[in-house]
């Protein structure tokens, strides 16, 4: 069978892991993407691992050959003319060119073929006064403001480990590239997609903090806190939790067996809960030590309480849900088994795993195709799309979200007796007026859709729910598997009225397989995929990341719906899609359980450390809390520090020449470095290391966000006014698309605003009709008790 994606010509010129992963999540959905490579060494990322392991002569590491599955390799050298005038041949005839090196630009991509789409990922942007500054994922998260809120206030923030922001950047490079594809259709002009990766982990690691700051929430203040709980202490290891609703912390007293507590209001928010950590942590810990991990899963899910065991590249791919599943599957080499794409199809197929390309192994160029007639539509890719999101939370709304803005007709199904779970992180009192209204949050992942009540449990709002899906292209949701079944919302009888029905399922572990009930969230996934056990310092806990596997499943299902469309356009058949949360962060954590089994390497937290740079680290300036992040990634770098810090003996030892006797004599280099930062201005010297092409940054808060003058230079926040809160600036896409001036056309819907517009325009419901429905509470625009 035919993937959905046959036929669409892909050029990737890049390293690293965003762009390769992009291009590879394209592949996998059956796209023929040509990688690009200088013949001299190709990709360095082939001679990359994770965990420093020394590869032999002539092999590729694990990691480049699952970034760059099913993918064909040519060797150009586009730095001479004869390499760039081959280049640009190739690039004429692809429907959408990935970089993250550079190669070629806009102007020379859209003057070749103006159809052609180009996808640009940077740290900063190709665009903007940082486009050219210094930097590395460690850097970024520094700027962005992911670091800074992680951990506790005795030790030095924590950045994420691994390489995470870079995988969530991939994942929107791929999107970006499918939605250009699709706007090129309907117009015959391709987009340049202009992905930062600064503003990808802002988004995704530092969520809508300047938005609750706006607000007047407690995002305002400084300072960082751990979820408690979160990663706790079994009596053989480490257990994850979750407590993001009030009646989840309930019910976690009582598994802790302190029912006492249950209404001490105290304790009923995290926030508050880290005033009293001491206290807390005592008697949680006293419970779980006394318990072992799988006695305490146990206990937890029969309880309902998200709960997981904490994943490490050696032991993830044998946990019983993806043994089950068979989510690892072999490598085309069959040395190891990989994580498979994290959604399936009901129809269609997608590409099996073919092996990654040998530097130069094929010849470039496509079959000749026939070149489809220039659209006349406008610049909006999904214009025309109508879209049911009955999804709550962040991963699921994030899907509608990203429709909505690039042109999609997103109807939100709320209802009074359960709204949205994310409208109750409000940054008002339950006093205020509308204070249901506040959530920085729901703005941030809502904004462009139309809102509409319906209880779901009564047989006339259920009737209405199915009239609508009648009309949709696509329905989103994110219950657990259960609800939609309970509710008699099954895919087959859905067809049956609308054939040409894309169903995207979310469910947090599957639709099938022994944890399909459980609960979870993305600090679920974060604990279970071996993301967590990678962040923090090596001598205490593991640490979530703090919630990107929400967008992280999020860009998969828009991906995986945007292949179910494809697949529709070619054949006309809609389809029942599944994809699953955990499955999306395996994805993200596959370099883990990669190097355990190729190199017997495990991938492990080390404070601020990293696998990219040595030394690199987080260090103490003069003044409170001016924390400096450093990454020297190349010997020229180290170089350039040496000649900073004036040539002191200590750096003139030849073995810190190379970043392996860096590595292995890091906490010299520590020392000294921080008696150095100790005396110094942290942002003057943050000036002067990027003076010299060193990756630096400040450690900022979140909400200072709102005035980088990258960000602001780009349009990154657009004000947007709510006829409940006022004007307020969200952020918008991490990527600036050359025709769309302006992310945002309306702000986020209220409760069930647009509920009698839809009615009346969808389904030709008269005044009375509706006056019935809003009398018998089936559609309102308050939420019970409020």
């Amino acid at each position: 069978m035919t993937p959905p994606l046959a036929g669409l010509r892909v050029v990737e010129l890049a390293t690293d892991i965003a762009a390769p992963y992009a291009t590879k999540l394209l592949a996998d959905a059956g796209a023929d993407v040509i990688k690009v490579e200088q013949p001299a060494g190709g990709d360095p990322m082939r001679r990359w691992t994770s965990s420093g392991a020394e590869l032999p002569p002539g092999e590729d590491g694990v990691l480049f050959r699952f970034l760059n599955t099913s993918k064909r390799s040519v060797a150009i050298d586009w730095t001479t003319a004869d390499g760039r005038a081959a280049l640009l041949d190739l690039v004429a005839d692809a429907d959408v060119v990935v970089e993250s090196v550079g190669g070629v630009d806009w102007p020379s991509v859209t003057r070749r073929n103006p159809a052609t789409s180009l996808v640009s990922v940077s740290w900063f942007g190709r665009t903007g006064p940082w486009r050219d500054r210094p930097a590395t994922e460690f850097t970024v998260q520094a700027w962005a403001g992911s670091t800074a809120t992680r951990g506790t206030v005795e030790r030095p923030p924590l950045a994420a480990g691994g390489r995470l922001g870079e995988w969530l950047a991939g994942g929107y490079a791929a999107i970006g590239a499918l939605a250009a594809v699709a706007g090129a259709r309907r117009t015959g002009r391709g987009q340049h997609v202009d992905l930062s990766v600064l503003e990808a982990v802002h988004l995704s690691m530092a969520p809508f903090t300047t938005v609750i700051a706006s607000f007047g929430g407690a995002s305002a203040a400084y300072g960082r806190t751990v979820e408690i709980p979160s990663i706790e202490p079994a009596a053989d290891g480490w257990v994850g939790f979750c407590t993001i609703t009030n009646q989840q912390w309930r019910d976690f007293l009582l598994l802790v067996e302190r029912s006492e507590l249950v209404d001490d209001a105290g304790l009923a928010h995290y926030f508050t809960r880290e005033q009293r950590r001491r206290e807390v942590y005592g008697f949680i810990h006293a419970w779980t030590r006394r318990h072992p991990v799988a006695d305490i899963i146990e206990r937890a899910t029969l309880l309902r309480i998200p709960v997981a065991p904490i994943g490490t590249g050696m032991t993830v791919a044998t946990l019983e849900q993806f043994r089950e599943r068979r989510v690892y599957v072999p490598a085309p080499a069959g040395d190891v088994v990989q994580p498979r794409v994290p959604y399936r199809l009901g129809r269609g197929a997608l590409r099996p795993f073919a092996p990654a390309p040998r530097l130069g192994e094929h010849d470039a160029g496509w079959p000749s195709t026939p070149v489809p007639a220039p659209g006349d539509g406008g610049p909006l890719p999904f214009a025309g799309l109508r879209v049911l999101d009955f999804t709550m939370f962040w991963a699921g709304p994030f899907v509608g979200h990203f429709l909505a803005v690039l042109g999609a007709d997103v109807i939100k199904v709320e209802s009074i007796q359960r709204p949205d779970g994310i409208r109750l992180a409000s940054t008002q009192q339950p006093a205020a007026e509308r204070w249901w209204e506040w959530s920085a949050m729901f703005h941030g992942i809502n904004a462009g859709k139309r809102g509409v009540t319906l209880d779901l449990s009564r047989p006339r709002g259920l009737a209405l729910a199915r009239a609508l899906i009648a009309k949709a292209d696509a329905v989103v949701e994110n219950f657990s598997p259960r609800v939609l079944d309970n509710l008699g919302l099954r895919y087959e009888e859905l067809a049956r009225e609308n054939p040409g029905l894309v169903l995207v399922r979310m469910p947090a572990f599957g639709l099938d397989g022994p944890w399909r009930d459980r609960t979870g969230f993305a600090q679920t996934m974060e604990q279970i995929s071996g993301l967590a056990a990678v962040t923090g310092f090596a001598d205490g806990p593991p640490v979530i990341p703090r919630g990107p596997c929400d967008p992280l499943a999020g860009m998969h299902a828009v991906l995986a719906l945007l292949v179910a469309l494809e697949h529709r356009r070619r054949t006309g058949e809609g389809q029942l899609v599944e994809s699953t949360m955990v499955e999306a962060a395996l994805n993200a954590a596959a370099d883990q359980v990669l190097e355990w089994q190729a190199y017997g390497q495990l991938v492990e937290r080390d404070g601020n450390r990293g696998p990219v740079a040595a030394p690199q680290n987080l260090y103490a300036c003069r003044g409170e809390e001016q924390w400096l992040a450093l990454a020297v990634v190349t010997d020229d770098h180290w170089r350039a520090l040496v000649e900073l810090l004036g040539r002191p003996a200590w750096a003139a030892d030849p073995r810190l020449a190379t970043r392996a006797g860096r590595r292995a004599r890091h906490d010299a280099i520590d020392a000294e470095l921080s008696r150095w930062c100790a005396a110094h201005e942290r942002d003057a010297l943050v000036a002067q290391l990027l003076a010299r092409g060193l990756p630096a940054a400040p450690v900022l808060h979140p909400r200072e966000a709102a005035s980088n003058p990258q960000m602001l230079a780009r349009g990154f926040f657009e004000a947007e006014t709510h006829p409940v809160t006022g004007t307020h600036e969200l952020p918008g896409l991490p990527m600036r698309f050359s025709d769309v001036e302006r992310w945002y056309r309306s702000p986020a819907p209220t409760l069930g605003e647009h509920t009698e517009e839809v009615l009346r325009e969808l389904l030709g419901l008269g005044d009375e009709a509706i006056a019935e429905l809003r009398a018998a509470g089936i559609i309102g625009e308050r939420p019970d008790g409020a």
